[in-house]
């Protein structure tokens, strides 16, 4: 990874910005910044150097991965030592940004204490986030591993999907395979609900047996060399009904059509829209109650958001899921979800797992 030139481009945003330094204090943007895996520090970026910041845990693991930096290791409070060297580095007056988002109100009042009035605090824009919407080229690589590794995942779920298996039983099956082969852990807790609970957008795995005559939703993904994937498919166990048929079919078109939307200039508002045309057609749209997807990379959740009125125009090198899906309470629920790449002339499908309705 070339953590000098994503550095040199926070740069050229600090100054845009007016930012003297940015005390980086989200784990996944101080990765993405210099490299580091760890589960504490700060990293700091001025104008002409960056500095990492952590505790006597990290020491070794500092040395080995951080990158374009210098690292110092505080042997007393992290933010302590952090706010004491911003304060001897300016001596003057100084705009110090933070990331609002991530960083918790404790912290922030901790270090506007030890800084003087001299220096600000002010909220900085997600510069950071912004650079990582659009993946490089090795970064495509690492998700196109963990997008093939979950893939692999429902081969060997769908396996052992009958009627009454418990949800976590399918569960835990994926989750060791996905350690076996290598991932990381998963990207987020895994999805197996079936029945009725496959009504809940995000109904995790419990200990309730796969029901027969329903469907099974299965959300999952991995992380894997630190990039995620995330993945929807939609199973029916035993006889499938007419209506059943109608409404996973009307899923399926209306994530095509979202797919199809998918290219350079097009707002994420519009990918959302397209999905929701078709299902409103289906007289199903009240039934889709979520956004149609989001970015995914070091985080299984970044953006852009594509959602219903968001701006965000999609360039090439984006990662997105598309993800509609309908919920009707007390009966049954379908999502079917890709990641999709958007390239110089559209996009490019990147989980390779048919979406033929499987019956089992």
């Amino acid at each position: 990874m070339n953590f000098m030139e994503r550095q040199r481009k926070l740069r050229a945003g600090l100054t845009k910005s007016r930012l003297d330094w940015l005390v980086v204090s989200h784990l996944p943007n101080i990765h993405y910044l210099c490299g580091f895996t760890g589960s504490a520090g700060f990293l700091v970026v001025g104008e002409s150097r960056s500095i990492f910041f952590s505790d006597s845990r990290y020491d070794t693991q500092a040395r080995e991965e951080v990158k374009g930096g210098r690292i110092v290791i505080a042997r007393t409070s992290v933010l302590q030592v952090l706010g004491e060297w911003i304060r001897k580095q300016s001596p003057g007056r100084s705009r110090i940004g933070i990331e609002a988002d991530h960083m918790t109100v404790a912290e922030r009042r901790r270090l506007a204490d030890i800084l003087p009035s001299r220096l600000k605090l002010t909220d900085a824009p997600p510069l950071i986030e912004r650079q990582r919407m659009v993946k490089d080229f090795e970064e495509l690589e690492l998700i196109r591993n963990a997008v093939n590794l979950g893939a692999d995942l429902f081969e060997q779920a769908v396996k052992g999907m009958r009627s009454g298996v418990l949800e976590s039983e399918v569960a835990a099956e994926m989750e060791y395979a996905a350690r076996r082969a290598g991932a990381e852990g998963m990207s987020f807790p895994t999805i197996i609900a079936s029945g009725e609970r496959s009504a809940l957008p995000h109904g995790r795995a419990t200990s309730n047996p796969v029901r027969a005559n329903g469907f099974v939703v299965c959300d999952f993904g991995v992380i894997l060399a630190g990039y995620c994937s995330d993945q929807t498919r939609t199973v029916w166990v035993g006889e499938i009904s007419a209506e059943a048929r109608r409404a996973y079919d009307a899923v399926r078109e209306a994530q095509q059509a979202a797919i199809e939307a998918v290219r350079p200039g097009v707002s994420a508002g519009a990918v959302d829209n397209a999905a929701r045309t078709v299902l409103r057609k289906a007289k199903l749209g009240r039934y889709f109650t979520h956004s149609t997807g989001h970015g995914v990379g070091l985080e299984v959740h970044e953006p852009p958001r594509v959602a219903s009125g968001q701006q965000d125009l999609l360039e090439p090198g984006m990662v997105l899921t598309v993800e509609p899906g309908i919920y009707l309470p007390g009966q049954w629920g379908v999502r079917i979800e890709d990641m999709v790449l958007v390239t110089k002339s559209g996009h490019q499908v990147l989980t390779p797992t048919s979406k033929d309705l499987l019956v089992v």
